[in-house]
């Protein structure tokens, strides 16, 4: 009999790495279970096509997630910030699902999480703004709160910090942009710190590692990157791989915080807490350590070379 393993939002960025992972290894031992709002979505039909079994769910519901929980071996948590903007509501999603494999007898938990930067960074540290009156970085601390819920819970968990996806070149309109100069920039607040990040995907093949692991991770932490990069040394990777001249543009924290889109205050106070804590960051984020998870682990220079034609440079 093959383990399920529920994969929350398995139909997303990281999830779907997940349920990749397990149905592109037929002969691992798991079945891939995902969770959706949407059945009948495009990608959840998909990934029914390829093997995966298809439950609707929703974490903001903690019956319908003991449901989807029942007779699976393990479950893969994670919450999606930007859908809602609330810390409040991610945490509350975070206690629905700790308490729901509790209740549907999980055996393995793994929860996609990060810092809770209040812990280096107190409210009252005024060399960052708070933001929504508690938090410095709410997408980092509501996940990293919820942790304990997690340990709490008595499940076997593993706490899997990751780090920034360079998906969001795609997808968060990070990429390279025409300036007033007419010269192609990338802007990020790091200074000339290195910034670890990962392609979503690998996540969820590492993610998958550690529940092929058995027990060696359960109640451990595992922190992932694909490579550290300075905004100079991506700057230059897309440079390369475009064939145009593409020029990295380090603003201060401040600047970035007063951009005009959505969450650029909590992204702009996360930058400066990477940039602050580079060391801390960077250490627990091994590459080495996540290419032995994960041998498949994309360079960002593979991953761009992969994805370069979702970006119109």
């Amino acid at each position: 009999m093959k383990k399920i393993i529920a994969v929350v939002g398995g139909t997303g960025a990281q999830g779907g790495g997940l349920v990749r992972a397990i149905l592109n290894d037929p002969e691992g031992g798991f079945k891939a279970r995902v969770l959706t709002r949407k059945a009948d979505s495009d990608k959840a039909k998909e990934l029914k096509d390829l093997g995966a079994e298809i439950v609707e769910a929703d974490i903001d519901n903690k019956e319908s997630i003991i449901t989807a929980f029942k007779g699976a071996y393990g479950a893969y948590c994670v919450t999606n910030f930007w859908e809602h903007f609330s810390p409040d509501r991610e945490l509350k999603q975070a206690k629905n699902m700790a308490e729901a494999g509790k209740e549907a007898g999980i055996q393995h938990v793994i929860w996609s999480t990060l810092e809770d930067t209040r812990k280096w960074i107190p409210l009252d540290d005024d060399r960052m703004p708070t933001l929504m009156e508690k938090y410095k970085v709410p997408h980092f601390d509501a996940k990293g709160e919820a942790d304990d819920y997690f340990s709490d819970s008595k499940i076997p968990y593993t706490l899997l910090f990751t780090s920034f996806y360079w998906d969001n070149f795609i997808h968060f309109g990070m990429g390279p942009q025409k300036g007033e100069d007419g010269e192609l920039t990338i802007t990020l607040p790091m200074d000339n710190k290195p910034l670890p990040g990962i392609a979503a995907e690998d996540i969820g093949k590492c993610a998958y590692a550690i529940f092929k692991a058995g027990d060696t991770f359960k109640n451990k932490i595992v922190a992932i990157a694909g490579e550290h990069l300075t905004g100079k040394e991506m700057a230059d990777t897309f440079s390369e791989v475009y064939g145009k001249k593409i020029k990295y543009n380090a603003v201060p924290p401040e600047v970035y915080r007063s951009f005009d889109f959505p969450g650029a205050d909590d992204l702009g106070n996360m930058f400066q807490f990477k940039v602050m804590f580079e060391e801390y960051f960077c250490t627990i984020r091994d590459v080495n350590a996540t290419r032995k998870l994960n041998p498949e682990l994309l360079t960002f220079r593979q991953w761009l070379d992969k994805y370069k034609d979702k970006m119109e440079i």
